[in-house]
């Protein structure tokens, strides 16, 4: 079974968005799809709710826990023994044994980030919590970022995170615009893939890297893979570079100069 994780511990990222196009994208190809939703707003649960009673069956699995419990799964997070591609969608701010048990599941690791100074510094920070405290160091998984909810795609907003990645060997796959198609898509429980092709053709270009680079296509852009890092992150001096640089971006605008 491949299973992909979709995280960022900020909210808003556009995890969901993401998690029900790859999965609606493998369902209607005839790959036995599920998706296991631990975000307590249940939004993709939502998703398969609404979903169409002739569109491809994918099975939602609510790993949520219930209030009030200790416990990592609930009575509702089985997943059929069948299931080909499992997709889990993280809850905002994962950390700690959850995160662990996420990073340990998962054979591919997507992160979605949006365009602004304050999300790209908090997931920056988040990849590191990733290596450091989520086992992500020692996993075979491999990692990748995604710009969701842009609505510029030539803005230079994202150079110091590419420039981060770098130095880490992590692939950027693409940019996904903040079009009005997702939340057509979303309200009809479908995937861009499920709708007219027309209409959608610059959705499915832009979501057809992160497609490519889960089937292994994706050009090694770096020459080298993430369970063959041996560079130690705490402390890295181009780590705290770029926490550097992120600060002053957003002192220049006169808010948040108290931001750590």
């Amino acid at each position: 079974m491949l299973t992909i994780l979709v995280i960022n511990s900020k909210g808003g990222s556009g995890k969901t968005t993401l998690t029900t196009n790859l999965a609606s994208y493998y369902a209607s190809r005839k790959i036995r799809t599920a998706i296991m939703d631990y975000d307590p707003q249940g939004s993709s649960i939502q998703w398969l709710r609404v979903r169409p009673d002739n569109a491809e069956k994918i099975h939602g699995a609510n790993a949520a826990p219930p209030k009030g419990a200790s416990t990592l799964r609930s009575l509702h997070s089985w997943v059929p023994t069948d299931t080909e591609v499992l997709i889990l969608d993280a809850p905002a701010g994962a950390k700690g044994l959850l995160l662990q048990d996420l990073v340990r599941k998962s054979n591919y690791i997507v992160i979605p980030v949006s365009p602004s100074a304050i999300d790209i510094h908090a997931t920056a920070d988040f990849i590191k919590e990733l290596f450091l405290f989520g086992g992500a160091r020692t996993s075979k998984a491999k990692i990748a970022v995604v710009a969701n909810r842009v609505r510029n795609p030539s803005s230079t907003i994202y150079g110091a995170l590419e420039r981060f990645l770098n130095s880490l060997k992590l692939p950027f796959l693409t940019n996904i615009r903040d079009s009005e198609n997702y939340l057509h898509a979303v309200e009809q429980g479908l995937g861009v893939f499920e709708m007219d092709e027309t209409a959608t053709a610059a959705e499915r270009r832009e979501l057809m890297p992160i497609l490519k680079w889960l089937e292994g296509q994706f050009p090694s852009r770096f020459g080298s893979r993430i369970e063959n890092k041996t560079s130690a992150i705490e402390g890295s001096r181009k780590f705290a570079a770029f926490r550097t640089q992120n600060i002053t971006i957003l002192s220049a605008t006169g808010r948040f100069k108290s931001y750590p």
